[in-house]
């Protein structure tokens, strides 16, 4: 049955990850603690935003990126299994429907976002940063993990090197980084350079997320481009994988 599979799948790499917890939980606790303290002790004293302090306005963009780039890492080393361990073959010859496989790839570095998300906001709140949290908070978060732990598998199935693999954070991910409403907002970039930013998804995750936890007026059109965004790359992780298996 399809949700056995996804289980059989997702528990394979939640035994995996769950040998490895604590290490991973203080590795995630890195990258926030030198945001939270340069943009939000540091630059943030010397910036007013509208709403509340930088630190509030920040944190929903380290969440976005942060997510974004937890849920691609956490399925690109299906990668190095399909080229070099050579061990994808064993989930293909498998009694494994397709699809099962890529959900439960998908459910498993989506679990890695949010235990990653969980952190940076307990440090949030240490660091004094005052947001409000909501189901539909939850769900902006989840849908963002989706997306680029889909948009990871698909690079994982269609690209050959590990060098190539880099190149995808280094074009793709950084530029949306930075760009994408995480750091700054987006309406004070050129209107061409705007329009295009607009498009992308992790941009509707940052507003979502900013306005749910400031408690501003939010476009749930937004929501609607995120699941319309997951399903697409949905669709493209499962035929770059059944593309392996014929």
């Amino acid at each position: 049955m399809l949700w056995q599979d996804i289980w059989t799948v997702f528990w394979r790499d939640w035994v995996v990850l769950r040998r490895r917890l604590k290490k991973f939980i203080f590795s995630r606790m890195v990258a926030p603690l030198l945001y939270m303290v340069a943009f939000g002790w540091g630059l943030g004293r010397s910036i007013q935003v509208t709403g509340g302090s930088y630190l509030d306005f920040l944190v929903p963009g380290i969440l976005a990126l942060n997510s974004m780039n937890i849920s691609f890492n956490s399925v690109t080393p299906v990668h190095s299994e399909r080229i070099y361990h050579k061990s994808l073959e064993e989930y293909i010859i498998a009694p494994v429907i397709p699809e099962a496989f890529v959900i439960g790839k998908v459910l498993a570095a989506v679990l890695r976002g949010l235990i990653s998300s969980a952190i940076i906001l307990f440090l949030a709140g240490l660091f004094g940063a005052q947001l409000q949290l909501s189901a539909l908070f939850l769900l902006v978060l989840v849908l963002n993990c989706i997306i680029f732990s889909e948009i990871g598998f698909f690079a994982a199935m269609t690209i050959s090197t590990y060098e190539e693999m880099g190149q995808v954070n280094t074009y793709i991910l950084l530029p949306m980084s930075f760009l994408c409403g995480t750091f700054f907002s987006v309406h004070t970039l050129p209107d061409l350079v705007r329009y295009a930013i607009q498009m992308l998804p992790l941009t509707h995750t940052s507003y979502l997320l900013r306005g749910i936890a400031l408690s501003q007026p939010v476009a749930l059109t937004s929501v609607i481009v995120l699941i319309l965004y997951a399903l697409l790359f949905f669709g493209m992780a499962r035929w770059a994988y059944l593309r392996l298996t014929k």
